[in-house]
């Protein structure tokens, strides 16, 4: 039987991350992929998407400045060249100048810490499971007898549909909607609860829904879909909307209501190991039920995220490698949704956080100098300070939203209050002045608040 120090199993962001953690240890590594190298990030997710979001936008600022649309008989193509010279920067051969050894294929277990694969049985001191997710499928009538896109299957596609309808107005449902409505594709986004990007702050829920109803994307929201059926030229579905009958058709939908993990074929009873409803129990430190086994990414979850994937998948293996272990810390989560404008968000929301615990500052892209000299354009700054001005959590929609949260997330994650940020010199015209322009206002806060200062502005209302 052939044993490494380390199997990895999973090929993607996270996997890949434990499995050079691993190997820059010096350990003896394995990793096994049943699919192509790269996971969802590469073919499924994070680079086809804004390679598409990218050419989506280049074309809206055509189509402003010539009221045409330019021809888009390419973009996929586009796409597919983009993914390729990623995954030549992830492929087995890559692995292997690293030491990395790879196989291909469905790893399944057949005890604590022996697998088999190809019809080979294999074992290692430690197993990390990085296998990830896949496209929920709701179980709705008639939905299975429609050829349906899901991200899995949209990137391979070889023409635009004329019209689609996205079941799901969470980060997936929403980008791809505004990327293709920009490439012509008439939109209407289908979503259950009462508002688009339900996990988001509210306030930037309805500014980019603002936004997306304006640019011609039809949403339904508090709406439920119980029937697809097809048509002679599309799919219809049917369903409830507010409790009333809802009926809407497109020429093509898409699938995108939330993911499942990648358990199925792992055996892992055999192997000890727990699972929940939405994947594999693991403890603080990314163990398994199976002390030998972690697991990290999205098959552990909670946060389907390719930097937490990477995160988690570092701190995995290190606690597989090292003799003292590291727990994962998710208070300072960050994310980014690449619309147009971009929306990004820092720290847990914490929607149930005492206000008088609290202080919130709010800021209008408008009244950034930089925003005015681009007419038109939207967005907002929120951040959400403790009694201290330390930064609980802060959300933005707005132009550069994914660079802006980087400042904020040093900010939150090293506890340095927002009023320090006031006196920070910031080079202007430049978006990231906005986060001055908010500290200053809690800076007046904190000054207002000073007790001499509260002294001396009482003695002046009275002698006036």
């Amino acid at each position: 039987m052939k044993k490494w120090d380390i199997i990895v199993i999973g090929g993607g962001g996270s996997g890949i991350t434990a499995a050079y953690t691993s190997s820059g240890f010096g350990k003896k590594t394995l990793l096994i992929e049943k699919d192509l190298m790269g996971g969802e990030c590469t073919w499924n997710g994070c680079i086809p998407s804004k390679t598409l979001i990218n050419l989506a936008n280049k074309s809206h600022i055509v189509r402003d400045l010539t009221g045409k649309l330019p021809v888009n008989s390419e973009i996929m193509d586009i796409v597919k060249k983009v993914q390729t010279r990623v995954f030549h920067h992830e492929s087995p051969d890559v692995l292997k100048e690293k030491g990395i050894d790879y196989i291909n294929g469905t790893a399944s277990f057949t005890g604590k810490r022996t697998l088999m694969i190809n019809n080979e049985e294999i074992s290692a001191k430690k197993i990390i499971i990085a296998t990830g997710t896949s496209p929920l499928i709701p179980p709705v009538e008639g939905l299975n007898d429609v050829d349906f896109l899901t991200n899995e299957t949209l990137f391979k596609i070889k023409k635009l549909p004329k019209s689609l309808i996205i079941l799901g107005g969470g980060p997936i449902g929403v980008e791809m909607g505004q990327a293709l409505n920009r490439l012509g594709v008439s939109v209407t986004i289908v979503e259950r609860n009462n508002r688009i990007l339900p996990k988001d702050d509210e306030l930037i829920s309805s500014r980019i829904s603002e936004i997306l109803i304006n640019e011609g994307i039809s949403i339904e929201v508090n709406t439920s879909v119980q029937k697809v059926k097809k048509q002679a030229r599309g799919i219809s579905i049917s369903g409830k909307k507010n409790g009333k009958e809802f009926k809407t058709a497109g020429e093509q939908i898409l699938v995108a209501v939330g993911r499942k993990a990648n358990i199925e074929l792992l055996d892992l009873e055999k192997g000890g190991i727990k699972t929940h409803k939405k994947g594999i129990t693991v403890n603080k430190y990314l163990q398994t039920t199976n002390s030998d086994v972690y697991a990290a990414g999205d098959v552990a979850g909670p946060y389907l995220f390719s930097h937490m994937a990477e995160y988690q998948g570092k701190t995995a293996a290190m606690n597989a490698i090292l003799p003292w272990k590291s727990k994962v810390n998710y208070r300072h989560i960050a994310w980014t949704i690449f619309t147009e404008p971009e929306i990004a968000h820092a720290g847990i929301i914490e929607k149930d956080l005492p206000p008088t615990k609290t202080r919130v500052y709010i800021y209008d892209f408008e009244n950034l100098d930089r925003s005015i000299t681009h007419p038109g354009e939207k967005g907002v700054l929120k951040i959400i300070c403790d009694k201290k001005f330390r930064i609980v959590e802060a959300s933005v929609i707005g132009p550069r939203a994914g660079e802006l949260i980087g400042e904020i997330q040093i900010m939150k994650t090293l506890g340095i209050p927002l009023t320090k940020a006031a006196n920070i010199i910031h080079p202007y015209p430049t978006y990231g002045d906005i986060i001055r322009q908010i500290a200053k206002k809690a800076y007046l806060d904190k000054i207002m608040g000073n007790p001499v200062v509260k002294f001396i502005t009482l003695i002046k209302k009275q002698i006036l």
